[in-house]
């Protein structure tokens, strides 16, 4: 039994490096490369020209990054400002059609965002939204949304609602019981939704594009020229620094919520 189990870890390990480490090798030397043509295994000569101009103040990949992120938070804290009602709602209360509030929330993971977005453009150049960050934040809402309505409400399915009427009958009151029972519950389906809509909104180009109309400048709107046809080395080193972006996100997230735990854990220690 020892041996097998023994050999899990290595085997893990491998398994991570070929599927998520090992794709990034070829962007890696793209990047780096000049003048790379099949068949050739490895590029004939470095030049780091591509990094070159990522970096560059000029460029405007750092703005990009900026407004990228900016949107990103945005739209993930207005998330969950409406997907925890949203799922103490669609979980707890016996409404009558719950089946179709659901369906119409969760329309857009499978519905194509080129569908909806028609109809958010017109809606949008009617309103004056177009072309403005805080117009593309509010069309990165729809398919993002999802998601963490999603994760919350898995949540929720896991939070008795004898925990919340232990609390009120030790005098908590609704906002007490809110703060100090509900959310630590709920925070571990916050932060996977999190994880999801901020993901998803950093990837959006075309919701980002119809709704920004150019204006607004994300590092998907920078990175797609390149890919369609532009500079090989300049979009490889584009997708590594969008991946090293989503990547130091995510970790950034993933040690904010360990240190929340453990202060929750000192606290409840000198208790």
């Amino acid at each position: 039994m020892k041996k097998p189990r023994s050999l899990m870890k290595p085997i893990a390990y491998s398994l991570l490096f070929i599927f998520i480490v090992l794709p990034f090798a070829p962007l890696l030397l793209s990047s780096v490369s000049f003048g790379w043509q099949w068949p050739a295994i490895v590029p004939e000569s470095v030049n780091l020209r591509a990094w070159e101009y990522v970096v560059n103040v000029n460029s405007g990949t750092w703005q990009a990054v900026g407004v990228s992120l900016v949107i990103a938070f945005i739209v993930t804290a207005v998330n969950v400002l409406l997907a925890v009602p949203a799922a103490n709602a669609l979980v707890r209360y016996p409404l009558r059609g719950k089946w179709l509030f659901e369906a119409i929330i969760l329309a857009p993971i499978v519905i194509p965002p080129f569908v909806a977005v028609m109809g958010i453009h017109l809606t949008f150049l009617r309103l004056g939204l177009t072309e403005t960050i805080f117009g593309v934040v509010l069309a990165h809402i729809a398919p993002t949304l999802p998601y963490m309505v999603r994760a919350v409400m898995i949540s929720y399915h896991t939070l008795s609602t004898d925990w919340e009427d232990q609390a009120r009958m030790l005098g908590a009151g609704p906002v007490s019981r809110f703060t100090f029972v509900v959310i630590p519950h709920l925070l571990p389906g916050i932060a996977a939704g999190a994880s999801l809509s901020i993901l998803i909104s950093l990837s959006q180009y075309l919701i980002t594009f119809i709704i920004g109309s150019g204006q607004v400048v994300t590092l998907p709107i920078l990175l797609f020229p390149f890919i369609s046809g532009g500079d090989p080395a300049v979009a490889s080193a584009y997708s590594l620094l969008f991946a090293g972006v989503a990547i130091l996100t995510l970790f950034g997230m993933d040690l904010a919520l360990k240190r929340y735990y453990q202060n929750k854990k000192n606290t409840a220690g000198k208790i």
